[in-house]
């Protein structure tokens, strides 16, 4: 177990640095009733990364990710073509990367958040975390790696849970803050939201190909082993 989890807490770090997600957390606890919508933001987004975790360990277990305690060979496949898509996603968004990091902008859609009701606030966390272009193949590809281990179900759980808890802590941050700390903490949060706004997208780049590069190598490696 303790070889997988070197494997996952990778993607789970990856996950859990995603700005975007980090600043729809922030500007959820700045509408009126941030306290509800930010816990019903955070368990959405428990549950997004969890329930997609799961279906891949399901889809994986009889599909054989393992034999004789060796990820399988489309295991392999699966690993290269996501290490593939990461690094051309993390090359294209360097490119278009902004020069001048002041002049960021955040996605039009993230100016309606106060006017969400708490059920689309639980939803869109729901779907930043499993539907997410950047965050699902890291999610596949640590559920993947989990599935190839030949683990007992217990310890596949487990690792996932793991993986869910790490992917989770930079939204639980700002929660945390916002918690404790109440209004005081507007100014601490304002700062966080305008850093990850301005160095979203080179941070992701940055991380992508990093960690699609290990994939492709991965991938490599379990096919020609």
């Amino acid at each position: 177990m303790g070889q997988v989890l070197g494997d996952v807490l990778g993607f789970a770090a990856a996950v859990a640095v995603s700005p975007l997600p980090i600043v729809a957390m922030i500007l959820v606890l700045a509408t009126p009733r941030g306290r509800r919508n930010g816990l019903l933001f955070a368990a959405g987004w428990v549950l997004g990364l969890s329930a997609l975790g799961a279906i891949v360990l399901a889809i994986a277990g009889p599909g054989g990710a393992s034999s004789k305690s060796q990820p399988a060979t489309w295991v392999g496949g699966l690993k290269l073509a996501l290490g593939l898509l990461l690094a051309l996603f993390g090359l294209r968004m360097w490119r278009r990367r902004p020069k001048d990091a002041s002049q960021a902008q955040l996605p039009k859609w993230m100016s309606t958040i106060d006017r969400l009701a708490p059920l689309k606030v639980f939803g869109l966390a729901v779907a930043l975390a499993a539907l997410n272009a950047k965050n699902a193949p890291l999610t596949i590809a640590a559920a993947a790696s989990i599935a190839s281990a030949g683990l007992p179900v217990g310890q596949q759980i487990a690792s996932l849970a793991i993986f869910v808890l790490i992917g989770s802590l930079g939204l639980l941050a700002p929660l945390g803050v916002f918690l404790i700390g109440g209004d005081r903490a507007k100014t601490t949060l304002g700062n966080w939201k305008q850093w990850a706004a301005q160095h979203n997208i080179a941070v992701m780049a940055v991380l992508f190909f990093v960690l699609g590069l290990k994939l492709i190598g991965d991938g490599i490696g379990i096919l020609t082993s």
